[in-house]
């Protein structure tokens, strides 16, 4: 039977990449949360604007990304 490898391991109630495939999920999601950052900052007026504006995205994001680090720790 094959060894399986952990992608990500817990560090303080938060996923860190641990092997290749969790850099490869890891650098994707992080270049998201960025992206979505500069767009929706770039047609904002107020910082509670770009808030709104972010929050539902990061929130998903987030979620999805949390699933998959739990279920390859």
């Amino acid at each position: 039977m094959a060894r399986r490898v952990k992608w990500f391991k817990k560090v303080r109630g938060s996923y860190l990449p641990n092997s290749w495939q969790g850099w490869v999920t890891y650098i994707p999601f992080v270049s998201f949360l960025v992206a979505s950052f500069v767009l929706v900052d770039r047609s904002s007026h107020s910082i509670s604007d770009t808030l709104l504006g972010i929050f539902p995205q990061w929130i998903a994001a987030t979620v999805v990304m949390t699933w998959v680090a739990t279920r390859h720790s």
